[in-house]
């Protein structure tokens, strides 16, 4: 049996502007310069600069509901377009009626860059010293080209073969590579071609002058290796038979060593990452100044060539079918160009209300600087301050740097969780995870503390926390156990 039934829903769909938006705010100052950029190049409507007229007045970028319309603007007849909504008698662009929030690190600051070497290529030359015949100068070329960044060759001596032959038709034998790769091993820096940790620092051992120290390492090294990386000493000194002394000696040799030297390379062309903040707060006469870095606030207008075309076609008598096809054209690229210009305002406005927010709700830690004033603060606490959705603060918080006068930080490095100490007052996660760390630094080295006593020692500190919050705060903080923080 059929039967029939109407049934309401309510749901919510985000707009394609509303999306776009969303992904702008989450874009940190370069990738946002980036976007900006590829938005230019895609309308010819946009362009940038302050000697430029407004073609927009500001009440037309409040109006929200044309964007609704933005999407089938395509289908709109040419006739129907009203072209003075697009034509604007304003002479004073509304950028200049506003007030500075910006920092002025928006201009270029040049720096001169050296053009280095690269590792790899230091390598190739560093071969160039040495007498090979060509079959082995371009094994051993190879071989270079499979060392990686951290200087290691992580693949098998069968699989260099094998590839050898299908990619580079050279065609040659496991005992061959292995006696090409023992020069590759003569290289600077000290440890680089070899397939693993043990054999980085037997290397970089041989190549030391010998001393009764380098000769236990290498014996160390070579037969004890695994009982060396658990700091097994005690089964270390009965093998051995030696002082501890003479042991404590032989590690700290081993200790010098470079466990990736090809990250000791200074010519390593690798690309430095450099942050740039989105945010700058300072402390003016007590008081916390913040600012919103000026590259994030282009100014922006419509293209004056599209206006002069709009206003020739609205004066002209006879208008062709191509003639209106093109303000067809144009009316889309306004709208695109209108909606960007908007959306970059919103973005500013939203930054700049979350971040001082933020400022204001961390106050004492960026007047004092101390991490253990930071307050416990989560996500919901900044969104309900500000009034904007818990996912737009996360996009604001997670890919954005502030300068403040104790160094660049990651905003969300600022969020955490409340627990309470013996006092029943809530203190920040963070807070309790520098007090741990202070613990640890301050340990014996020779007896350092297991989990257990460090919970027993937060809690004399009015900290109650379990045994395996301790060990889930000195993970986070990239602190090994107890065992491998022992020293000699």
């Amino acid at each position: 049996m059929l039967k029939q039934n109407l049934q309401f829903k309510l749901s919510q769909k985000l707009s394609p502007q509303q999306i776009q938006l969303m992904k702008l705010i989450q874009l940190p100052t370069q990738a946002f310069e980036q976007r900006l950029l590829e938005e230019m190049n895609e309308n010819p409507a946009l362009e940038t600069g302050k000697d430029e007229e407004e073609i927009f007045e500001k009440d037309e970028f409040d109006n929200n509901d044309e964007y609704d319309d933005y999407e089938g603007s395509e289908n709109i007849d040419a006739e129907d377009i009203n072209i003075d909504e697009y034509l604007s008698n304003d002479e004073t662009p509304d950028y200049k009626t506003q007030s500075n929030n910006y920092s002025d690190d928006d201009d270029d600051r040049e720096s001169p860059l050296s053009a280095p070497v690269s590792f790899h290529q230091d390598l190739i030359n560093q071969l160039n010293t040495f007498i090979l015949n060509d079959s082995d100068r371009e094994i051993a070329e190879f071989l270079v080209g499979s060392i990686d960044d951290m200087g290691y060759i992580r693949r098998t001596i069968q699989d260099i073969v094998d590839d050898m032959a299908f990619t580079q038709g050279i065609y040659t034998d496991e005992k061959t590579v292995e006696k090409v790769l023992h020069i590759v091993h003569e290289l600077e820096p000290s440890g680089v071609g070899a397939r693993d940790l043990q054999e980085c620092l037997l290397l970089q051992l041989k190549h030391k002058t010998p001393t009764e120290y380098v000769a236990l390492a290498i014996n160390i090294i070579e037969n004890q290796f695994d009982a060396f990386t658990k700091k097994h000493y005690d089964k270390l000194l009965q093998k051995y038979s030696v002082s501890q002394e003479q042991l404590k000696k032989t590690i700290e040799e081993i200790e010098k060593l470079n466990p990736k030297p090809g990250g000791a390379f200074t010519g390593n062309n690798k690309m430095t990452e450099h942050v740039v903040p989105d945010f700058a707060i300072r402390i003016i006469d007590g008081e916390l100044e913040l600012t919103l870095n000026g590259r994030n606030a282009p100014s922006l207008h419509v293209s004056k060539d599209y206006q002069e075309m709009l206003q020739t076609y609205k004066d002209s008598r006879d208008k062709s079918h191509s003639q209106k096809d093109a303000v067809q054209f144009i009316k889309q690229k306004l709208d695109s160009a209108k909606w960007f210009i908007d959306a970059i305002k919103q973005r500013q406005e939203t930054l700049f209300v979350t971040m001082n927010a933020i400022m204001h709700f961390q106050e004492e830690f960026f007047l004092d600087g101390e991490e253990t004033s930071m307050k416990p603060m989560i996500l919901k606490d900044i969104a309900d301050m500000v009034g904007l959705d818990i996912s737009t603060v996360s996009r604001v918080a997670n890919s954005k740097y502030v300068d403040t006068p104790y160094g660049t930080k990651l905003i969300k490095e600022f969020f955490s969780e409340a627990m309470k100490n013996d006092q029943g007052e809530d203190v920040s996660t963070l807070e309790i995870k520098k007090i741990l760390q202070n613990v640890i630094e301050a340990e014996d080295k020779h007896k350092p503390l297991p989990d257990d006593q460090l919970a027993d020692i937060l809690k004399e500190k009015g900290y109650p926390i379990a045994r395996r919050t301790i060990a889930k705060y000195r993970e986070q903080l990239d602190i090994p156990v107890a065992r491998m923080r022992k020293k000699m």
